[in-house]
């Protein structure tokens, strides 16, 4: 009994830190996305009007890409998904609070929310059924 409980904290570690991780990762391609679509925009190619559906396309995007790291090291579903999209969204709440005067949700943090979570949700929804194929037992005849 001694050994399941090991295996199980062990297992609970490795999926917090898997969701920890995807969070993060997420942060990195939310600002990849961001920083390329800077570029397109200061280069002329797109105008600065549709930022703010820019920024939760990134969102989606990034929760997604630390959704789906997530949901593999977990081998976890639609919670892990939606973990992940939350740590994103906190992740993206501290550095707004740390580095600008104000952070209200009122001012675009709904939509930052939403992308997030429905970014984790949609990995955790595709990649769950991505696992080990479970065989069948032939039965003895």
């Amino acid at each position: 009994m001694r050994k399941r409980e090991e295996d199980q904290s062990a297992r609970l570690i490795r999926c917090g830190l898997g969701i920890l991780l995807g969070g993060v990762m997420a942060l990195a391609i939310c600002c990849l996305f961001l920083l390329g679509v800077s570029v397109a925009i200061s280069s002329g190619l797109g105008g600065a009007e549709r930022m703010y559906q820019l920024t939760i396309v990134g969102c989606v995007l990034g929760s997604f890409g630390g959704g789906l790291f997530a949901v593999r090291q977990c081998s976890g579903g639609l919670l892990t998904g939606l973990a992940v999209g939350t740590v994103f969204f906190l992740l993206l709440l501290t550095i707004g609070a740390l580095f600008f005067e104000t952070a209200e949700l009122e001012a675009g943090g709904i939509g930052l929310l939403c992308g997030g979570l429905c970014g984790g949700a949609a990995a955790g929804l595709l990649a769950a059924g991505r696992g080990k194929p479970v065989r069948k037992k032939h039965r003895k005849r």
